[in-house]
């Protein structure tokens, strides 16, 4: 008797379920929200994590963000939302306004809507934050990393870290095709967005040559990412107040460049030949809008602290609100207010924690509409990605117990 092939969906389930089992655990019932722009790979990823969360007695969430690019972002929202409650699933749409128009319009509008969509999981109560990269994706990034210079063959991870939630990609071994398959049989629509043809971007022109490249195995970089996550703890304390200590003559590059981008509130760290410049013999130096100089008063070795003049400009506080990719205000400053660096009024409180003038500057304060100065504040240092990585986390955890729960800075 001939053996039925397994259906589109049956597949997508498996594939999905297996992906999952190595990602999590996620309690009993487990609680997942969804990236969703509306098109077909993040629409079916929805799909997935519904059926995987309602089985279980758990919920997932859709969050869609509309940034405003294009006239038609907004009713293809609404649109994907209601396609979304007609299965079932809870669905929130996320504006984002005022973006800058630039030549940086792309890397500006994700990083935007990253932040949102994190902010609005964690917001919610989800710690678990599910993307649509599929495997497709990966080889056409691989691709674009390797015209770069040698590193990131990895790919994307499927694992890691942001803004307080854990970002999952849990379809990086689904082909899109699959995911279409899988969305027919069930049924259901999806958003075409033009700008997935279009030449303009790299990544299109990548997939319409058919110049993909597969991920290299991860062995090397999870190898060296425990090394390095040795060396920090071994070497480095990383103080609430935002900025770190590091008792070393040298230190990997990729130590270091974990350190400057966790302290200037950067996703990314500054380029691999200016870091090798540096980390091989440390020495004072700006890199990255961070200040490395001689630890001083406060210990052996060196001092890493945010640059004063880099801090991003004061924003409108609120409870929640992140200033310069470092601090989270923890509490409601009443209206009126502005969170932004210090800067000269820290002589004023240059007693405070006997910190050096160039962190005080850079932390953060309250100013009200009368001018008036709040510090310090309810702040918590809570960079977008930690200095460490999955899965080394008994690493990381002696890195965190080191500042115990000085996490937050009282007010």
């Amino acid at each position: 008797m001939p053996v039925r092939a397994a259906s589109a969906a049956t597949l997508a389930r498996d594939t999905f379920t297996a992906a999952l089992a190595r990602l999590g655990p996620f309690g009993g019932e487990p609680r997942l929200a969804v990236a969703v722009s509306g098109g077909a790979d993040s629409t079916a990823l929805a799909l997935l994590a519904h059926e995987f969360c309602a089985a279980r007695g758990g919920q997932a969430l859709a969050l869609i963000v509309d940034h405003g690019l294009r006239a038609e972002a907004s009713a293809e929202a609404v649109l994907t939302a209601g396609r979304l409650a007609e299965r079932g699933i809870a669905a929130r749409i996320l504006p984002l306004s005022n973006l800058p128009r630039g030549a940086r319009l792309q890397e500006t509008a994700r990083a935007a809507r990253y932040a949102a969509l994190a902010e609005a999981a964690f917001a919610a109560g989800y710690l678990h934050l599910l993307l649509g990269h599929h495997a497709a994706d990966q080889t056409e990034t691989v691709a674009m990393r390797a015209r770069r210079g040698p590193g990131g063959a990895e790919g994307m991870a499927a694992w890691s870290a942001r803004n307080q939630v854990l970002l999952l990609r849990p379809l990086l071994g689904v082909q899109p095709g699959a995911l279409r398959d899988y969305l027919r049989e069930m049924g259901m629509e999806w958003v075409e967005d033009p700008s997935n043809q279009s030449e303009r971007f790299e990544r299109v022109r990548i997939r319409q040559a058919g110049q993909g490249l597969p991920p290299a195995g991860g062995e090397a970089r999870v190898a060296r990412e425990g090394e390095d996550a040795i060396f920090l703890a071994r070497h480095a304390l990383l103080r609430p107040e935002g900025f770190a200590l590091l008792d070393a003559a040298s230190a990997p590059p990729t130590v270091l460049g974990a350190l400057i981008r966790t302290l200037s509130g950067a996703l990314y760290p500054p380029r691999r030949e200016q870091l090798a410049a540096l980390a091989g013999r440390l020495r004072p130096a700006t890199l990255g809008g961070v200040r490395i100089l001689p630890a001083g008063r406060l210990g052996p070795g060196w001092l890493l602290a945010r640059e004063p003049a880099a801090c991003a400009p004061p924003v409108p506080a609120r409870q929640g609100i992140c200033w310069d990719g470092r601090f989270t205000l923890r509490a409601d400053p009443g209206p009126g207010c502005n969170l932004g660096a210090l800067g000269e009024e820290a002589k004023k409180f240059r007693k405070y924690n006997e910190l050096p003038s160039i962190v005080l500057r850079a932390m953060p304060a309250l100013r009200g509409a009368d001018g008036n100065i709040r510090f310090p504040v309810p702040v918590w240092f809570s960079p977008a990605v930690p200095v460490t990585a999955h899965p080394f986390l008994p690493y990381a955890q002696f890195i965190c117990a080191d500042m115990g729960n000085q996490c937050r800075i009282p007010i």
